[in-house]
């Protein structure tokens, strides 16, 4: 099969599986939106078609069926019960499949049959074979998950599990899942989890897993996590984990009501390699995760035509300058080299441009998760979008849709309170999660914000010193709004404790760390009983930037233009509590010595020198420096590895000379 028609019917297929969703959330809504219904059945035939004429047959059958059930909903003959939605939901994830294992493969292993006859019954009996007569809810579902599991323990539902809970089951450890784990942990578990029947195997899983590491240290999962939480397994999975003691472990897998059975079975031994284990669940999660890279774009023919002229003008110039080269005309050269900056500039821009994809392309499979996700945890949610044509560039984008997944999942998961709790306070049963984007001259701001719960300083405060993240002295001196970017610490992130009092714990080191390496920032503002909003502020673009270059010393770094506001002598500065500032339009800007931040030798500090003052947008300050020398547009690369981070720089540059300068990060400086 052609390779070219194979990817553009990929790239077609995942539009129309968000579009199909997003209509369907539309419709589950409101049942009697026609226009939602319109476009749902419109999008699922044209999926039965292209898997047709691509010859993927169990997909198009499983595609077909679909769409005869929406028809008949179209038709007013069924009726929408969110038992039918759940259904058709699950087709839609299975067609999903199906699509990423013919991008992978080439084809398809997934047999649709199962599915396809499921949905052949609704249409034979009606929506009572989809579930129920449409009554039942999501509470309900899970105390027939709870009896189910206590039964397969051999116990009554209404008593107590005890230890040997797992012993009853069918469910079996296979040994050879973590043979060649290398761990650190003073008791570990290997325990194999069924879920069982599940529509929503990736939700369910989610919730299992989260459990489990949310109590205990998650060592290790096979498939990795970021999979299980895709719902990429078959039934079950295997987990390693550091327990106290087996009863401990067992009782809390009883208490998981997404967890059909599991086995327990204590490790004695792992491998030797040291190379081969992780030290935590969040690290084998952050090492594990994948992000769908966005491998197309689209591109207006204007642009094109405007690139393709830009070509020309540029194969023309470079022909006028090896004429002018040839004969030794170097006035003509000179002109020809300008005329050659200007082309490539404009170029520049116009490759930059077409690189930038609307935040849509990401965020328009959020509704589906936020409404997989309430409807899983019981709970009522106005998921709201705004701004999702603000464009980014490709890479960003990629980069950031796990971090904006898990900052919605802790919204929805630990966020809004259940609809009674939010009654017993006054407020609507019915949560508001919004995720709204703006941009601000070369940077966009993304925020999550919910109306839920919010964080508590005191309880972050308490647990900071419980885990020695800041001293007391120190927590003293903290605004409120530096106490909630605690939340982004690794060691505060990873325990039971956070997650229960704050409500923003596990993996948010991960989307700092995320966004930092991106040249942005992260911060969290919230108001107990009213809401929690995060923030990400990130760059549009991050491959060229037009930095200025300062001497210090013998060293050499760069600011990029956009954050400096002016350029001055060293004069007019105060002394004020013992430290430099100046003062400009009746504000003070604190002096940041570039040499004594980077310990440089041989700079001037006798009151010589150039500052560079910041603007106030970025952050209210002067950088002190020797000098100023040129500016020059480089090629950013952001730090890796140990100097991933590092407080005041942002990346490196490689200038043509082959000598690398440091591009400071004037927010962390």
């Amino acid at each position: 099969m052609d390779d070219q028609y194979l990817d553009a019917f990929i790239r077609e297929s995942e539009e129309a599986i968000t579009e199909l969703n997003n209509s369907l959330l539309a419709l589950e809504s409101d049942p009697e939106d026609e226009e939602a219904m319109e476009s749902i059945f419109r999008t699922a035939h044209t999926l039965k078609g292209n898997f047709g004429a691509m010859g993927f047959e169990d997909a198009s059958d499983l595609a077909h069926a679909i769409e005869d059930l929406l028809d008949e909903m179209r038709e007013d003959n069924m009726e929408v019960t969110p038992e039918v939605m759940d259904m058709i939901f699950a087709g839609v994830d299975q067609i999903e499949v199906i699509v990423g294992e013919i991008e992978e493969h080439g084809e398809s292993t997934t047999d649709t049959d199962e599915m396809v006859a499921e949905i052949r019954g609704v249409l034979e009996d009606g929506p009572e074979a989809a579930g129920g007569d449409g009554s039942d809810t999501a509470g309900d579902d899970a105390a027939e998950v709870d009896d189910h599991t206590a039964e397969s323990a051999g116990e009554d539902a209404s008593e107590p599990a005890d230890d040997d809970a797992d012993d009853d089951t069918d469910v079996t450890v296979d040994t050879s899942v973590f043979a060649d784990a290398t761990v650190d942990a003073d008791e570990a578990y290997h325990v194999r989890v069924e879920i069982g029947d599940s529509n929503m195997l990736g939700v369910d899983g989610m919730l299992a897993v989260e459990a489990v590491a949310d109590t205990f240290g998650l060592l290790a999962a096979e498939p990795p996590r970021a999979k299980i939480e895709d719902g990429e397994y078959e039934g079950g999975f295997d987990l390693l984990v550091d327990a106290p003691d087996t009863d401990v472990l067992r009782g809390s897998l009883n208490s998981v009501s997404k967890i059909d059975a599991f086995a327990v079975e204590h490790v004695d031994e792992f491998a030797d390699d040291d190379d081969g284990g992780t030290d935590s669940g969040e690290t084998a999660a952050s090492t594990d995760s994948s992000v769908d890279e966005i491998k197309s774009v689209r591109v207006d023919v204007d642009r094109l035509d405007e690139l393709h002229g830009q070509v020309e003008q540029l194969v023309t110039s470079r022909i006028k300058l090896r004429r002018a080269v040839a004969d030794g005309d170097m006035d003509a050269a000179g002109e020809n080299l300008n005329e050659l900056d200007k082309i490539s500039a404009n170029l520049q821009n116009t490759v930059m441009d077409m690189r930038l994809i609307p935040l849509k392309k990401v965020v328009g499979k959020f509704p589906r998760l936020v409404r997989d996700l309430a409807r899983e945890l019981d709970k009522e949610v106005d998921f709201r979008i705004e701004g999702e044509d603000i464009e980014l560039d490709r890479t960003i984008l990629t980069e950031i849709s796990d971090p904006l997944m898990h900052i919605l999942r802790n919204s929805v998961d630990h966020g809004i309170e259940p609809p009674e709790e939010r009654e017993r306070k006054g407020k609507p049963r019915e949560g508001t999660v919004e995720l709204r984007a703006t941009r601000e001259r070369d940077h966009v701001i993304i925020e999550v914000e919910d109306d839920g719960a919010g964080l508590d300083v005191a309880d972050i405060r308490e647990q900071a010193l419980e885990q020695d993240v800041r001293t007391e002295e120190e927590l003293e001196r903290m605004e409120e709004g530096e106490i909630y970017d605690l939340a982004f610490h690794p060691g505060l992130s990873t325990k039971e404790e956070v997650t229960d009092t704050s409500g923003r714990g596990v993996g948010m080191d991960v989307v700092h760390d995320t966004v930092t390496q991106l040249d942005g920032s992260v911060s969290v503002d919230s108001e107990p009983g009213e809401g929690t909003t995060v923030s990400l502020r990130l760059p549009v673009t991050m491959a060229i930037v037009k930095v200025l270059f300062v001497q210090v010393g013998d060293e050499q770094y760069g600011v990029p233009i956009k954050n400096i506001d002016e350029i001055s002598q060293m004069n007019g500065t105060k002394l004020v509590n013992g430290e430099q500032v100046i003062e400009h339009n009746d504000d003070i800007y604190p002096i940041v010595d570039i040499a004594e931040a980077f310990d440089v030798p041989d700079a001037k500090t006798n009151g010589d020198g150039m500052l560079v003052r910041i603007r106030e947008s970025e952050r209210q300050v002067a950088l002190k420096c020797d000098a100023v020398t040129q500016q020059e547009e480089v090629v950013v690369k952001p730090l890796e590895g140990i100097l991933s981070g590092t407080p005041g720089l942002s990346g490196t540059a490689v200038l043509g000379d082959g000598n690398i300068v440091h591009i400071l990060d004037v927010v962390t400086l």
